[in-house]
């Protein structure tokens, strides 16, 4: 069963600019509204546009300076909003919204030990999705709360029977991630439009496209390996098997054209049309087996990022023309098809004597960190430059080398807990 409660002002979906404005937000209700079911919600009377978030100039400070200040809270949560621009912290006592570039802390705000184990951003406005976590959650593990930052508080929420896994975000769409099934609400009145039953998925798969009126979802499917692809314009949807094992990963291209994934093996990505299901592009992260924590495109899709638990940040070059590798895919274990990289293993004349990894389309570029801890990347707004974030608070720009490949240069360090630490 899902209740919804709302006093929700909507982002318009049809806004150009995720810089969105208004004039100031109505005041909250004298009383709270009776949560009722999905089915029996009306549209409200909504106010017009949220407004967007301070600039990185602008760092207001914490609404409750009382919690203390001195000692780094654990995080419990990161993940960038939709153009990567920003990024949202979930920690122990509260959440922070940073900006990337300039590197500079937005706000932050606390509440008294109250754990958020999720934080989706909306762009820049001020409207977030939030979830309670940590040892002494700040809102239930069973709902979504919809945090307006204006008005410094909760403006509605979604009530499951079970724990939410995360929430995805688009300017005209809430999606809920439970443990096997998936929830697509409109965010003008939070009404349900869709439900979708899935494989188990514990570390809450799901992403979308950003394209208004494009909306591209991907989720895994009903079977080991499979992802399912919905496209709400055209009212398809297709299945794809990617992979033998468990998948573990997937992201997909701004536009929604393009998908990469990657298996519980953490050995291979491919790179997927999101509209037939062919196969376009197969790259190697390794030979021995990792946990991916991240998969990122550029907004071009020239790009491809990925983050393991091997301590490297790998950058490949993508050629995702239609048909480059046909349909035909290589088994998890095995090693892929050649393909029109540039960066093919120098021992590729032994094709045929040597494992075939030999032969396999290599990143161009790597970066080293600390193996063992989780990091998720995001391509920057300036030209070939990787942006990492670490669970240890870690914030690392990167600049690559689109011609030579090779070690990444290390542009900037912060530590974003511990704002001092820097080099």
């Amino acid at each position: 069963m899902t209740t919804v409660s709302s006093s929700l002002p909507i982002p318009n979906p049809s806004s150009p600019s995720s810089n969105m404005s208004s004039p100031p937000l109505s005041p909250p209700p004298s009383s709270p509204r009776t949560p009722a079911f999905v089915d029996d919600v009306h549209e409200p009377d909504l106010p017009p546009l949220v407004s967007s978030l301070p600039h990185p100039t602008a760092v207001p400070r914490p609404p409750n300076t009382t919690v203390a200040a001195t000692r780094a809270p654990n995080l419990l949560h990161l993940s960038f909003n939709q153009d990567h621009g920003c990024f949202a912290a979930g920690t122990e006592s509260g959440f922070r919204i940073y900006n990337c570039d300039p590197f500079r802390e937005i706000f932050r705000r606390e509440f008294e030990e109250g754990g958020v184990g999720a934080v989706e951003m909306l762009f820049r406005c001020n409207i977030l999705a939030l979830v309670g976590g940590g040892s002494r959650p700040q809102y239930p593990l069973n709902k979504v709360m919809i945090w307006d930052d204006h008005q410094s508080r909760c403006i509605g929420e979604l009530s499951f029977r079970s724990e939410v896994k995360s929430v995805k975000l688009r300017r005209d769409r809430i999606v809920v991630v439970l443990l096997q099934k998936i929830l697509v609400y409109n965010f003008a009145d939070l009404k349900l439009l869709h439900q979708i039953e899935t494989f188990t998925n514990p570390n809450g798969l799901c992403v979308l496209s950003q394209n208004s009126g494009q909306m591209v979802l991907v989720c895994p499917g009903l079977q080991k390996g499979q992802v399912r692809i919905e496209h709400y314009a055209s009212r398809r949807t297709k299945f794809i098997m990617a992979h033998d094992s468990r998948i573990a990963c997937f992201t997909l291209s701004q536009d929604g054209r393009f998908l990469a994934t990657t298996s519980s093996k953490g050995t291979l990505v491919r790179v997927f049309n999101t509209l037939d299901g062919s196969l376009l592009q197969e790259v190697r992260r390794g030979a021995d087996r990792a946990e991916i924590y991240s998969l990122a495109f550029s907004a071009t899709a020239q790009w491809l990022a990925v983050s393991s638990d091997k301590g490297t940040v790998h950058v490949f070059s993508l050629k995702v023309e239609p048909g480059t590798l046909g349909n035909e895919l290589s088994h998890d274990s095995s090693e892929p098809a050649g393909s029109p990289s540039s960066m093919i293993s120098s021992l590729s004349f032994m094709k045929g004597v040597l494992p075939r990894y030999f032969s396999s389309e290599w990143s161009v570029a790597q970066f080293r960190l600390h193996e063992g801890l989780q990091y998720i990347v995001a391509f920057g707004h300036q030209k070939n430059t990787v942006i990492i974030l670490g669970m240890d608070g870690s914030f690392y720009r990167c600049q690559f080398d689109p011609v030579t490949g090779g070690e990444m240069a290390q542009l900037e360090y912060y530590n974003f807990l511990k704002p001092d630490e820097t080099f």
